[in-house]
């Protein structure tokens, strides 16, 4: 069960990342990259960030390149929440597939 403080930040942390994806326009990903969740652990170490990517030719190879990226990520997320965090948490990325399976169950239950 999360606490309080852990949603507040985990809140703040998926919206500077979607901001950081959204806004920053790194050049590497030529796709759209939605941050739709994000879990931080209790001792705030650590936020696994939830990302769902829509117009690529191969999701493997984008999120290949968001987790190369990640420490120049956390870097422009550290810049973002300097006043609010002490210690910005280790990044973690996974690729959030919930929307291909809800379309995978409605194609079948059209079927």
């Amino acid at each position: 069960m999360d606490t309080t403080r852990q949603n507040k930040i985990a809140k703040l942390i998926q919206k500077e990342l979607a901001e950081i994806f959204l806004a920053d326009g790194i050049p590497v990903y030529d796709c759209m990259i939605t941050v739709t969740q994000t879990k931080v652990t209790p001792d705030l170490s650590l936020a696994r960030a939830y990302l769902s990517i829509f117009n690529a030719e191969d999701n493997e190879k984008v999120m290949n390149t968001v987790r190369k990226n990640s420490k120049d990520i956390r870097y422009r997320l550290a810049q973002k929440v300097k006043h609010q965090l002490r210690i910005v948490p280790q990044l973690s990325f996974f690729m959030d597939d919930s929307l291909d399976y809800l379309e995978n169950i409605e194609n079948l239950l059209k079927s």
